[in-house]
């Protein structure tokens, strides 16, 4: 049996699991994405990833600024509604699209809607699963394949699979994996749903944390806390926001950072040691790698050294 399979997602995470869907020869009959946001020195509008591939294919898409019906845009929700019935999904893929689907989205597909979620729930429900994963020094993530209802990442699990988070990755090479882990697990788990095989299992009650959105003011580093916990909040804010400090008079971003054991000295100093910036923490220190001055490119952390005064 083949599914007609309507898409609801906005950035490349779920652009890359639209692609498998195309390629894996499902009809989408519609695609959800949100409204074109202003980006660049030029705040232009710019169509999301997910627009991108459906344009490219030739897929009929919508832009609601909400599908809330009682809400601030009901003409939105209204002509929404109208292009999904008319699409006659028999399911709704969901990924990282950023607008609550009411209670008639959830039940208008026959199968319902399906969330590529990025995290083994019920650990990390919430808008930002990859960053909180590393940032707390999580030894695995991986996907969820998840019947929605109305709470937050609260539905039946349906598929999931592991993924080990290696010491170097950061939010920007841990998105990959996971987008492409993503990508195969809703294929998988739309063959299965055509032949009646899916099997639901509640989430456990045990285990549920909440992976708050990332606030800009958790950006600034203090120097404070441990080592180990700057180095991964660094990796878990590449490529956006970015962390910042001010490091021996300069501001800068920090992109890379080793943590050096045992290294002693008053919070937020720097010492240099054989061309190797070293910046005490609250416990053992901080060597930086890879860091970006004001205006500036990406650089490694040798070159800024020798750039200044």
């Amino acid at each position: 049996m083949s599914l007609r399979v309507a898409f609801a997602g906005t950035p490349e995470f779920a652009a890359v699991a639209l692609r498998r869907l195309i390629e894996a020869h499902f009809v989408v009959p519609l695609v959800l994405t949100q409204p074109d946001r202003p980006a660049g020195r030029g705040l232009k509008l710019q169509p999301s990833a997910v627009k991108q591939v459906a344009q490219a294919q030739g897929l009929a898409l919508a832009q609601p600024r909400s599908l809330r019906l009682d809400g601030k845009f009901p003409q939105d929700a209204a002509a929404a509604r109208a292009a999904l019935d008319a699409a006659r999904p028999d399911v709704l893929v969901v990924a990282a699209y950023g607008l609550i689907l009411p209670r008639w989205v959830l039940e208008l597909p026959r199968l319902g809607c399906l969330n590529i979620h990025a995290s083994l729930l019920p650990r990390w429900r919430g808008a930002a699963p990859i960053q909180r994963a590393i940032e707390a020094g999580d030894a695995e993530t991986g996907i969820t394949i998840m019947q929605m209802d109305e709470g937050l990442d609260t539905g039946d699990m349906l598929m999931a699979e592991r993924l080990p988070i290696g010491a170097d990755d950061s939010t920007a090479t841990l998105h990959d994996k996971l987008a492409a882990l993503g990508g195969r697990l809703i294929v998988e788990a739309l063959e299965a749903a055509a032949c009646g095989g899916l099997q639901r299992r509640p989430q456990p009650v045990e285990g549920a944390t909440y992976a708050r959105k990332i606030d800009k003011a958790e950006a600034a580093i203090d120097w404070r806390q441990s080592a180990a916990e700057i180095e991964r909040r660094i990796r878990a804010f590449d490529p956006q926001p970015g962390c910042h400090a001010d490091v021996g008079g300069q501001p800068l971003k920090l992109w890379r950072a080793k943590v050096s054991a045992g290294f002693v000295g008053d919070p937020g100093s720097l010492v240099v040691e054989a061309n190797r910036p070293m910046v005490a923490c609250g416990r053992d220190g901080l060597e930086l790698v890879e860091v970006q001055r004001p205006g500036g490119r990406r650089q490694g952390a040798a070159a800024w050294l020798g750039s200044r005064p």
